[in-house]
């Protein structure tokens, strides 16, 4: 019996076609296999291996090397609260103590009673202007409020599901200032 379906299997074995060097394909498999199973097994790291014709030891280092990979259970929903300067300046760590309590969970990485949610500080999310901010799913979340978190979570325990739009584009851009022309600078 493997740890990954066949399905999932064969993407991993397509994966090489699109890289210049198969090697590349190791963090698109690596998501694939922990997208199926919620975090990455060592029976499934070797799946990968075997399904990308790489030594175990590779995909494994690649694995325990970046943090986006979790190799012990994680909640189904996985908050990602960015924690970096310009969050931090606006709110962040209070965001992330209203996470913890909305979740129930006292630390970064613990599951909560109902295995829905864990959490972990990040360093950057690329979405400075709209601090504080989080990553749930594929899907950023702008502008975070307690009141925010709250509904979140409510509607995600409740079992609604998430749509693939980001949270907070809606909002009207602001105005920027005319770029200078060569002549003028």
């Amino acid at each position: 019996m493997t740890a990954l379906s066949e399905h999932v299997l064969e993407e991993i074995r397509e994966l090489p076609g699109r890289y210049p060097q198969p090697r590349s394909a190791v963090m698109p498999a690596l998501d694939l296999a922990q997208e199926e199973l919620g975090h990455l097994t060592p029976e499934a790291m070797s799946e990968v291996a075997v399904a990308l014709e790489l030594d175990p030891g590779y995909v494994e280092g690649v694995a325990t090397f970046y943090s986006l990979f979790h190799l012990e259970p994680i909640g189904k929903h996985r908050l990602y609260v960015c924690t970096n300067l310009s969050c931090m300046i606006r709110g962040a760590y209070g965001i992330v103590d209203h996470v913890k309590k909305s979740i129930g969970v006292g630390k970064p990485d613990e599951v909560s009673a109902d295995g829905l949610f864990s959490y972990e500080e990040v360093e950057c999310l690329g979405a400075c202007e709209y601090a504080p901010m989080m990553r749930l799913g594929h899907r950023y979340h702008y502008d975070l409020t307690p009141e925010k978190i709250d509904a979140l979570v409510a509607d995600l325990r409740s079992g609604k599901k998430e749509s693939a739009a980001p949270v907070g584009v809606a909002r009207a851009k602001k105005p920027r200032a005319p770029r200078k022309k060569k002549a003028d600078a």
